[in-house]
């Protein structure tokens, strides 16, 4: 048994790819009979007062947890700094899980970020990143080809492992082969302008209706969905906003749908634990080629690189049965072999170890 101390900004409820990933790794690590204390802005074992800045929230005050290793997420550095303090007055190992690098949008809840202001807080989330990578013991990245990529990561490659995000296949199940499905296209996400690329999808979409009778069905909520919502009806795209539905409804829209799509190129998305999801119920997928998420996709689906492709791709899927049924199986297959929580965590035990000797 190891004592294992998690830091994260958020923690579920709160929504987001960092989130069920802490949740699922801490809730495995349990069932191993590790002992885990998780430390976060909400919904964790210790809720430290913090200044709530959006994406970002500061502990004003920290608990000391003794343990035998510290495990920090990051991209928001304040939580992970403070748990390094903890670690080096204990004495003892302090991993990074390094999820992506820090985009700051045009927009934050409607309000607009000028883009000098965005590029000097880039700048300093920046730096003290990379003072906080130069003193931790191991830096855990989800994929190779984006952390070869990152300005920050790149940098300490010596230091880098790589553990991808998982899934659990028995809660995310197959449906019928994807070759038999009928013609719907899903995206499952937040609705947020700056970097899912909804509207690319949506605008892909408007194309592919010309031709093929398809749907489009959009899982999720947030601050732009209005606008989506909009720019749909203004090109008469058939389409379906289900708004923030039960995970158990999330896993039904996969198991139907033809094709999932996450059209996000920034930096921000560096994985796509949907695409997993997805794969998961023998969905094919597709993905920007961008790091991470393209590397990800390949498993079992393909990936675009400007919307003509995207366009051109999901009407590819939806009249080729016999595609659509074999890049089905393959992610179930990927998802099975090298994407469940079981091996996710053999590796990440594997790392703590390592590093207690």
């Amino acid at each position: 048994m190891v004592r294992i101390a998690i830091a994260t900004p958020y923690y579920p409820p709160s929504l987001g790819g960092v989130e069920i990933h802490t949740k699922n790794l801490a809730d495995h690590l349990r069932k191993r009979g590790h002992e885990v204390v998780v430390v976060s802005s909400v919904g964790s074992d210790l809720v430290p007062k913090c200044l709530k800045i959006p994406y970002s929230p500061i502990p004003i005050t920290f608990p000391h947890i003794k343990a035998d290793i510290y495990h920090s997420h990051v991209p928001s550095p304040f939580f992970a700094s403070k748990l390094d303090k903890v670690a080096k007055k204990e004495r003892k190992p302090h991993v990074i899980t390094y999820h992506n690098d820090v985009v700051i949008p045009n927009k934050v809840y409607g309000f607009p970020i000028p883009r000098f202001i965005g590029r000097n807080v880039e700048k300093i989330n920046d730096s003290i990143i990379d003072q906080l990578l130069k003193k931790v013991d191991a830096i855990i990245a989800t994929t190779k080809s984006y952390a070869e990529t990152s300005p920050i990561l790149s940098k300490f490659m010596d230091k880098v492992k790589v553990v991808p995000n998982g899934v659990d296949p028995t809660e995310f199940t197959p449906g019928v082969d994807a070759g038999q499905r009928d013609p719907l296209v899903l995206y499952v996400g937040r609705l947020v302008a700056y970097h899912k690329g909804v509207h690319t999808l949506i605008e892909a979409m408007a194309e592919v209706q010309k031709d093929l009778n398809a749907w489009l069905v959009i899982v999720g909520d947030g601050e732009d969905r209005k606008s989506f919502e909009k720019l749909a009806e203004k090109l008469n795209v058939k389409s379906v906003f289900t708004g923030r539905v039960p995970r158990r409804e999330v896993v039904n829209w996969m198991q139907k749908a033809r094709v999932l799509v996450l059209p996000s190129f920034s930096r921000m998305e560096s994985f796509g634990i949907v695409l997993l999801e997805a794969m998961a119920c023998s969905t094919p997928v597709l993905g920007a080629n961008t790091p991470g998420v393209a590397e990800v996709a390949s498993y079992g689906g393909l990936t675009f690189k400007n919307n003509s492709e995207l366009v051109e791709m999901i009407k590819e899927l939806l009249s080729n049965d016999q595609l659509a049924t074999k890049l089905g199986k393959m992610g179930r297959k990927a998802v099975e072999e090298k994407f469940n929580w079981n091996t996710v965590v053999n590796e990440i035990e594997k790392i703590y170890f390592e590093l207690l000797g």
